[in-house]
């Protein structure tokens, strides 16, 4: 079954567009080339329940305003601990006294990331990149950023339910699996609602563009792309004709031949790669391999750079390159 979209035109600011039985999609915006973020409403009863919040913006915040007196909230379910996702739930538990449901992973991830832990930080990604040869300038464009998680993530809310992998929450009188997923983030909670043949897929499979995959600084010779990899193949037992709600892009149907696609554009991305690293590299030599455009800002450059090593160590752990270090700085050599 080839990609189709259903539903090509998304919902206004501040509007819903039902796309299936009971469910309703809403677009916020978000400050960056990836413009928006599509967040989902499920009723459940003369309530709702919401996934995901929105980066924490003026915008953000007045467009649920907007939504709230018609959309009450009963429980907030939020895929995974980045900014766009879980910016707003503390601004909405205090609206609505809706709960956070995210799985633990994520919660205790968004807390490191927020106070700044050992590992999490700024300064331990600054050292990372720079034993893996980005230059000065760059790594002081991240610096002068600071802790941007915290702009995006003013609040989190000081507890939460816990989610797990097969766990059921029935809205509305369907029951809404979790399928968690890895590499993205640390332990990513999808929703599948077989009865009405719905997967809220978040940020684990993506309509046009690959989900970004990057090694963290807590875990350098981490092996991030293999988990994404692996996660999204385990997305092909659900039926064909399945609709996906993503968190980016517009919802789709045809989850064998997306996953598909994103499986050989890894695959050439390690070809390119493998052929790039005839004489030994930098990670950040071979960002311009990985991406066709330029990678000038500071948010840019901590994505491509994350997502370079991680496909340099997924090449690693399958003895494709090796690496070496001299004076400080790794770089990578095919075999």
């Amino acid at each position: 079954m080839q990609l189709t979209y259903p539903f090509p035109d998304p919902p206004p600011l501040a509007t819903t567009l039902e796309v299936a039985g009971g469910v309703r999609w809403l677009r916020m915006p978000l400050p960056f080339a990836l413009n928006h973020i599509n967040l989902w409403l499920i009723a459940d009863g003369d309530q709702w329940s919401a996934v995901d919040a929105g980066l924490a913006t003026t915008a953000t915040k007045d467009a649920w305003s907007d939504l709230l007196p018609s959309f009450r909230l009963n429980r907030l379910i939020v895929t995974h601990f980045h900014p766009d996702h879980l910016g707003l739930a503390t601004w909405l538990e205090e609206e609505t006294g809706a709960p956070l449901l995210i799985s633990q992973s994520e919660y205790q991830c968004a807390l490191l990331v927020h106070t700044q832990a050992p590992g999490y930080s700024v300064a331990a990604t600054l050292e990372l990149f720079r034993r893996h040869g980005l230059d000065e300038a760059k790594l002081q464009s991240i610096e002068v950023r600071g802790n941007a998680y915290r702009l995006g993530v003013p609040e989190i809310p000081r507890s939460f339910s816990r989610l797990r992998d097969g766990m059921a929450i029935n809205i509305g009188g369907n029951d809404w699996r979790v399928i968690a997923g890895f590499g993205h983030s640390p332990e990513h909670c999808s929703l599948y609602a077989e009865s009405i043949g719905v997967l809220i897929s978040g940020d684990m499979l993506l309509p046009r563009i690959s989900t970004n995959v990057p090694v963290a600084a807590v875990m350098p010779d981490g092996d991030p792309l293999a988990d994404f990899l692996d996660s999204i193949e385990k997305l092909r037992e659900l039926p064909a004709d399945t609709l996906v709600l993503p968190a980016h892009g517009t919802p789709f149907r045809g989850i064998a031949a997306r996953v598909n696609a994103l499986q050989a554009h890894h695959r050439e991305r390690c070809e390119n790669l493998l052929r790039a690293c005839a004489t030994p590299r930098t990670a950040a030599e071979l960002v311009p391999v990985l991406f066709d455009r330029a990678i000038d800002d500071a948010h840019q450059c901590f994505f491509a750079m994350g997502e370079a090593i991680a496909h340099l160590n997924y090449l690693e752990h399958r003895r494709r390159v090796g690496r070496s270090e001299e004076n400080g700085i790794i770089r990578f050599v095919t075999h």
